[in-house]
């Protein structure tokens, strides 16, 4: 199961995803499109949670900051430890820096690393924001993906026509 979000950080609302757990994280990291944005708790378990960029946003380092903040508490709010913590650091990195597909043996469930350490920014979270994550809460769905038939797709638009 993904986990679906609608964010209004940004006009039109763009939409962030997330998987269940370290399992689906596996598939979304293996299916997610090339020019998905993914985010995780910097050094700590957290959930993968991905950015589908919008046509209205040209790359993935003109993220405006309203919406970085919203996809990095997403990030936050979905990690055990990191919930319970402030100061936190999120990296960012287009999905197609992932190198999770190349697994070394000591690489565990949901583990990633990157082709390129320069492609991969940070942004700094002081606390949890409950306006925020309730607000992307509200607007959470579950639904069941079969990631290999969202491959096919060109745009954002195109998917959402089928899936949203």
């Amino acid at each position: 199961m993904v986990l679906f979000f609608s964010s209004t950080a940004h006009d039109p609302a763009v939409t962030i995803y997330m998987g269940r757990d370290k399992v689906e994280n596996e598939d979304l990291i293996k299916y997610a499109w090339p020019g998905d944005i993914w985010f995780h708790v910097d050094k700590l378990s957290s959930a993968h949670v991905y950015l589908r960029l919008p046509e209205s946003i040209p790359s993935w380092e003109s993220i405006p900051e309203p919406l970085l903040v919203d996809c990095a508490q997403l990030v936050k709010a979905n990690s055990i430890e990191g919930n319970k913590r402030n100061d936190l650091t999120i990296i960012y990195t287009p999905a197609d820096n992932l190198k999770a597909i190349q697994k070394t043996g000591d690489m565990a469930v949901g583990q990633v690393s990157f082709h390129n350490d320069k492609r991969v920014k940070r942004v700094h979270i002081a606390k949890r924001e409950n306006v925020i994550v309730n607000r992307l809460n509200k607007t959470k769905v579950e639904r069941t993906v079969d990631h290999e038939a969202t491959t096919k797709y060109s745009s954002v638009r195109e998917m959402e026509e089928d899936f949203m």
